[in-house]
């Protein structure tokens, strides 16, 4: 499980450097309430951004995005109304979430795929 764990934390770090590099101001990383995890809250402007974090080492799990069920998509939207219910300095017009897909390949390196 530590070996999960430390797969997990370098491909959300990869996310954050990215994300910043993209001009996204990151608010939050790894928040967590009684409906789960959000990997990172991250503000575009007036847009408040959750973002759910994928990595891959191949292709044997199927795509990142593919991750993404109906359950899972509820369960994001949930745990967003919740941080923006407990956080209400950090109001925004909108909401979006993101998907970024950390793929991770031993001979061509790290590569990110941004889901908007």
């Amino acid at each position: 499980m530590r070996v999960r764990q430390a797969v997990g934390r370098f491909g959300e770090q990869v996310a954050v450097a990215h994300l910043r590099r993209a001009g996204l101001v990151v608010v939050e990383s790894n928040w967590r309430c009684r409906y789960g995890e959000i990997d990172v809250v991250a503000r575009d402007g007036d847009v408040l951004v959750v973002v759910e974090v994928k990595i891959r080492s191949g292709p044997g799990y199927g795509s990142p995005a593919e991750a993404i069920t109906a359950e899972k998509a509820s369960r994001l939207r949930r745990l967003a109304a919740e941080w923006l219910r407990t956080h209400p300095d950090h109001r925004a017009r909108e909401v979006r979430f993101d998907v970024l897909a950390v793929h991770r390949d031993r001979t061509q390196g790290v590569h990110v795929e941004h889901l908007v």
